[in-house]
């Protein structure tokens, strides 16, 4: 962390810096006050933008992008008075990979080698959502098997995902033990992913048409028997955090976020139901099969750090009630579409026919053409609001494809968290946002 007390620096960035506030316009600093970009209609009182505060008084501070508690290459320039965060900007861009880019030069077929690496933490969503909306414009109907199999693994992932976020919430606010035993659950679920698609993380197993593999013999005892270990865990988990004064007194009143805020930054997931809205894709907005389930949707009352902690450990719960519902209902059958269109030959008949072995080598070199057409498919990931926007030209390659990645939207939210709260408390509030910045960079 660095300490420069002017404030603009002659970096290749430039134009990222913060501005003295004396050289400030008052509406850029209204509106730095709030939020980077602010949705019309939205109504900010301007008197709970700033503190007062003394020119000579302030100091600008990086945070990041080489820090423990940024959850990777994240930003942030801090304007302190004292130990108070007067405003605060989130700069991102350090871990740009070009993915979406890539995208175009992929043919559909490869696409969810590449989406998979976007938010790696929750990579079968991204997975689905790319399959959702090539087969929207594919006209092609999944087999019901391969949807069920879908929300099986969405829903594991989402526990998986969840329980990395008590690992690191828990480290970042020094309870080293919450790390051990978050990995150590988060292990079991990465294990079935690992003998079911042959790989811990970015699986590349849900694609376009269906699922890469049937579901391994014994998958239905080895899933309960996660959700019988992981259960009674997440009650230690209460008794070594929830309840835990140390954790209490870092978390609660911290960041705190209200609905207006929330929705006015277009805020989804957890950070949008810690504040009282009740908003879930997968209840208002159903897609797939999850009409046909039963679960709640867990909201907070504050919108503080603690409310976010505490909604993602009981939505671990409702992960594991749904994965229970889907073990039962998982359907015989194809677990992907057989239209050879999209789908390769099994491997065994490629050694017995030619023209099998013509129709693989076709659909791995040239892939299959999308009709012309734009489709935007959304499911709620751990982080929110998961969209894919795909538009097609007619070929064999996306013209344009965008992920509406979560992790990015919520990031908006941070300056509105930060102010007026101790520099020492901005670990606890990014943590509770939970980014990932594989997703936010793309």
């Amino acid at each position: 962390m660095t300490a420069p007390t002017s404030g603009v620096a002659g970096t290749s960035e430039g134009a990222q810096e913060l501005h003295r506030r004396a050289a400030t316009d008052p509406d850029e600093l209204l509106r730095e006050g709030g939020v980077l970009r602010l949705p019309e209609g939205a109504v900010l009182d301007p008197g709970d933008m700033n503190v007062e505060v003394n020119e000579d008084e302030t100091m600008i501070i990086n945070m990041g992008p080489q820090h423990p508690s940024t959850h990777g290459v994240l930003r942030l320039m801090l304007e302190l008075d004292g130990e108070t965060v007067v405003r605060s900007k989130p700069v991102v861009g350090y871990l740009h990979t070009g993915m979406e880019k890539t995208q175009e030069d992929l043919m559909y077929i490869q696409g969810s080698t590449n989406v998979t690496r976007m938010d790696y933490l929750a990579n079968f969503f991204n997975e689905t959502v790319f399959s959702l909306a090539v087969e929207t414009l594919l006209e092609v109907e999944v087999p019901e098997r391969a949807t069920w199999i879908r929300m099986l693994f969405m829903e594991l992932n989402r526990v998986s995902s969840h329980l990395l976020f008590m690992a690191t919430n828990g480290m970042d606010l020094g309870a080293i033990s919450m790390m051990l035993y978050g990995w150590r659950e988060r292990e079991l679920v990465l294990a079935f992913f690992e003998r079911t698609t042959g790989l811990r993380m970015n699986c590349n197993y849900v694609r376009p048409g269906g699922v890469a593999a049937d579901l391994p013999e014994g998958w239905r005892e080895e899933i309960l028997s996660i959700c019988e270990t992981i259960l009674p865990r997440l009650d230690q988990y209460d008794i070594l955090l929830t309840g835990q004064p140390i954790f209490q007194e870092r978390t609660q009143g911290v960041g705190v976020l209200t609905p207006e805020e929330a929705i006015a930054l277009a805020a989804t997931g957890p950070v949008l139901r810690s504040t009282g809205v009740e908003w879930d894709l997968r209840r208002d907005m159903p897609y797939m099969h999850y009409d046909q389930l039963e679960f709640d949707v867990v909201v907070g009352t504050h919108g503080d750090a603690f409310d976010r902690y505490a909604i993602r450990l009981n939505e671990i719960r409702e992960s594991i009630r749904l994965v229970r519902q889907i073990v039962d209902l998982v359907p015989g059958g194809d677990y992907r579409v057989q239209d050879k269109k999209v789908t390769p030959p099994p491997r065994a008949r490629i050694d017995e026919s030619m023209e099998a072995l013509i129709h693989h080598f076709k659909l791995f070199t040239e892939g299959f053409k999308v009709p012309a057409g734009e489709a935007y498919v959304a499911v709620e990931s751990p982080r929110g609001e998961l969209g894919g926007y795909l538009v097609s030209d007619g070929s064999a390659k996306p013209y344009r494809f965008h992920m509406r990645d979560p992790s990015f939207v919520n990031l908006q939210t941070l300056p509105v968290m930060l102010r007026g709260g101790f520099v020492a408390d901005a670990v606890a509030v990014i943590s509770s946002v939970d980014p990932v910045m594989g997703g936010v960079d793309r």
